[in-house]
């Protein structure tokens, strides 16, 4: 048997991937099309390169399910995460990183590994042979992407994600904004001064609500519906729903208190995030968009202090493809009806940079007992990485299967843990506990 793993995509899940198995002792090809073949979002090369957001979300392992699926991933020698940490910045209780370093040392990383070939070129067809991983990511090329359909014989599945833009630091009024995160959190200094928030009172967000409805939007292409992932909805989108919702979602003014006016409430909040070490660039947290970019503009140099924004990127919408996995997928992650080839990432239908390393991590991981001739079972349900596979493989109805995040909702309840007798904070302490303990005794087998 050929011992060397191929591997499609290089993005998070293709290149956790390619480090669990190459750590393995298994030679791994991986290939990437990029950047001979570029994409809508990509603007390098480089693999493990974010375009949507650079934060990894809640780096708490005790509370929240986003920040168990680190801690395993931790324990697990994930690369991902190690590079994260290597390369984080000031987020509060976030994990958020500077997402050209990061990219740039995963890839170093990668390209360093004794049994790692980064092989550059697209693949257009399903390998009829060998040990395979898809892991091309919610922009799986048109070729691929048909190749796949044809092999499933499914309808294309997709919905839509929007990226939000990034503004210059030195083009921000920081007269008119202040450094702080949402309830102080952090435990540094720093940490609690990661973002940068924008006041507005009542006339100026409904001026800027009016905008956002009547902005010029991009126009789907015939025959397209507009299915969007809601973790990741258009803050147009947002608006349509009711004038009131972003006071409720990216824009609301809790936790927070403008030094330049301590006694006046703001009526809505902006947020910006740090987006790189130097801290020259700044991201619109949770505007994401599918504005025309003469409108965004427009738009966006209504919010108090970003007047004179200059930006870095402006925002854009694309569309992720997904498998509808309870139907195509065995609980190893392998295509039923060609089991030489695995899935992994956010194709799978998990939605998010972590989860999607997630099933990277353990995609390899299930590929590499079998390349040595033993059978790895999945992890337990119990665990963040089980929870996801059991939920994608079998677990969600395959009707209605739609991307999901990480969370505890996935997760089979703690046996006499009643949700009336004991508080949130304590269901989710005994989630945690579980899991751990039941993903250090699988990291074992």
């Amino acid at each position: 048997m050929n011992k060397a793993l191929n591997i499609i995509g290089g993005g998070m899940a293709g290149s956790e991937a390619a480090w669990q198995a190459a750590q393995a002792g298994i030679p791994v090809i991986l290939h990437e099309m990029r950047p001979q073949v570029g994409t809508f979002a990509h603007q390098t090369g480089n693999l493990a390169e974010m375009v949507c957001s650079n934060s990894f979300r809640s780096d708490d392992s005790e509370q929240n399910a986003v920040g168990l699926l680190h801690w395993e991933m931790r324990a697990a020698g994930g690369l991902i995460m190690e590079m994260a940490d290597a390369n984080a910045l000031p987020a509060g209780g976030a994990l958020a990183v500077d997402r050209d370093k990061f990219a740039q040392s995963v890839t170093d990383r990668l390209r360093a590994h004794p049994l790692i070939t980064v092989q550059p070129g697209e693949i257009t067809a399903l390998p009829d042979s060998g040990n395979w991983i898809i892991a091309t990511g919610p922009l799986t090329s048109d070729a691929l992407g048909r190749a796949i359909q044809a092999e499933t014989g499914a309808d294309a599945l997709a919905f839509f994600d929007a990226i939000a833009p990034i503004v210059h630091f030195d083009s921000i009024d920081l007269s008119q904004v202040w450094f702080q995160s949402r309830y102080d959190k952090g435990e540094t200094e720093e940490q609690r001064t990661a973002y940068l928030n924008c006041p507005m009172d009542r006339a100026t967000y409904d001026a800027f609500i009016d905008a956002l409805l009547t902005a010029e939007k991009t126009e789907f292409h015939e025959g397209e519906t507009a299915g969007y992932f809601d973790g990741c909805l258009p803050i147009e989108v947002m608006a349509e729903r009711g004038r009131e919702t972003l006071r409720h979602g990216p824009m609301k003014p809790v936790g927070l208190t403008n030094p330049h006016q301590p006694d006046i409430k703001a009526h809505a909040v902006v947020q910006l995030r740090r987006d790189n070490a130097l801290g020259t660039l700044y991201n619109i947290v949770g505007f994401q968009t599918k504005m025309k970019h003469g409108a965004q503009a427009a738009v966006f140099r209504m919010i108090p202090g970003l007047e004179n924004a200059r930006f870095a990127r402006l925002g854009g919408i694309h569309r992720n493809t997904f498998l509808n996995s309870p139907t195509l997928l065995d609980n190893q992650l392998r295509l039923k009806s060609r089991p030489h080839i695995r899935f992994a990432g956010q194709i799978t239908g998990v939605e998010g940079y972590v989860e999607s390393a997630a099933m990277g991590l353990l995609a390899a991981r299930l590929a590499v007992a079998e390349l040595q001739g033993r059978t790895l079972p999945p992890p337990p349900p119990e665990t963040a990485t089980g929870a996801l596979v059991t939920h994608i493989t079998g677990g969600a109805d395959a009707k209605t299967f739609q991307p999901m995040n990480v969370n505890f909702g996935l997760f089979p309840p703690v046996e006499g843990l009643k949700a009336g007798r004991r508080g949130r904070k304590d269901r989710y302490q005994a989630y945690t506990d579980r899991a751990k303990s039941a993903w250090s005794v699988w990291l074992t087998l």
